[in-house]
């Protein structure tokens, strides 16, 4: 059942929250008039959050708490969250997380910061999680407004330990051959050493996939080839499943909004590498990133990753974003490094526990850091 309840008599502003996938379908308008009115990302966006929603393999252990605010018959504020299962406890956390790398909520200027706290009061209330745990947060990131000391609606969160870092190339050049000159000698030796190498196996090109093409045999591929890189790490992800929904979903989701960007580097016809990017902010954003590992030895990922740094200067883009994570590939080529913030806060004795138990063992690995407790 969705909630609805009126703030005062004498205000125009009402909230909801969302629980159904009925109420969340019908509110589609709404909500992509304020993402467009408020130049929010697509992680923001009603189209990436119903994709995710629409086709997540495990949706009857998960529930939907999407905060609204409306002013009169306008949607002023979106607060995406959801509640999911994870080592036994119920966190409430960004909807769609696993798949955004930048949380945040939608929030039109005219809406008051007493309806925000208020809905995030809401869905506190509401209850039926133990942990809210709300994740890479950017430095100016709207949601910010919302969790404050000093409000009393919801349960308080407080910084978490868990950071994460976004590397961005951006600076200026007059071109993308520019911006290649100015790497080391040794990397762009590299580069052309392993162009040279994949011309030994055929024809090399780089080319940003025609509006027009079939997408699916690209994800069937770039699905494939990360599959065989979990298995070589051992790790696991719903996204890249054989025949799982997801991915499809969210690229359709960038492809109708107008941002999608889908790179690929071809060796006599066969995709050696791809990179499903999107554009927006002025921004190349790379969403994900895959190579053969046939063809590891000419380092084919690379070669793209450069290809599309050139081609994003070349076409007047001022930065290069590759989202979240650390990998040392990504830090070769950055000029730029941004924090991203999580916040937390419980609500069960079982979400306490988990979070002192949590505390107690970064305590513990921070120690050992300094080499003041020996190790078992």
């Amino acid at each position: 059942m969705n909630t609805i309840v009126s703030i005062d008599a004498s205000s125009a502003e009402r909230l909801e929250i969302v629980r159904s996938a009925d109420r969340l379908a019908a509110v589609e308008a709404d909500w992509t008039h304020l993402w467009h009115r408020t130049d929010g990302l697509i992680f923001q966006s009603h189209a990436w959050i119903s994709a995710w929603w629409n086709t997540v393999a495990d949706r009857e252990q998960r529930a939907l708490r999407i905060g609204l605010v409306w002013n009169g018959d306008r949607l002023v504020a979106v607060v995406p969250l959801a509640i999911g299962k994870r080592k036994g406890l119920r966190l409430l956390e960004w909807a769609a997380g696993s798949y955004t790398d930048y949380g945040d909520i939608l929030v039109a200027p005219e809406c008051s910061l007493s309806a925000l706290q208020d809905v995030w009061g809401q869905i506190c209330g509401a209850g039926g999680f133990d942990i809210a745990f709300l994740n890479r947060l950017l430095p100016g990131a709207a949601a910010r407004k919302i969790f404050t000391p000093d409000n009393a609606g919801g349960i308080r969160l407080r910084p978490n330990h868990r950071e994460e870092i976004s590397y961005r190339v951006t600076g200026q050049w007059e071109s993308g051959a520019a911006w290649l000159a100015a790497q080391s000698k040794k990397t762009r030796q590299n580069y052309r050493r392993g162009v040279k190498t994949l011309e030994e196996a055929g024809e090399v090109k780089f080319r940003l996939l025609a509006p027009d093409e079939p997408l699916q045999p690209v994800l069937d591929r770039l699905a494939a080839l990360k599959r065989r890189w979990l298995v070589r790490h051992k790790r696991e992800s719903q996204l890249f499943e054989e025949g799982a929904p997801v991915l499809a979903a969210l690229v359709d989701a960038l492809a109708q909004a107008g941002l999608l960007h889908i790179f690929v580097l071809e060796c006599d016809g066969a995709m050696v590498a791809v990179s499903i990017n999107f554009v927006q902010h002025h921004t190349m954003m790379a969403f994900v990133t895959t190579f053969d590992p046939d063809f590891g030895q000419a380092s084919p990922g690379m070669i793209l990753m450069m290809d599309y740094i050139q081609w994003s200067i070349d076409h007047g883009l001022g930065t290069v974003d590759f989202l979240c994570g650390a990998e040392s590939f990504k830090h070769k080529f950055a000029t730029q490094g941004v924090v991203l913030q999580s916040v937390l806060g419980t609500r069960t004795a079982q979400g306490s526990l988990a979070s002192l138990a949590d505390r107690m063992r970064q305590t513990v690995r921070h120690v050992r850091g300094r080499g003041l407790v020996p190790t078992p």
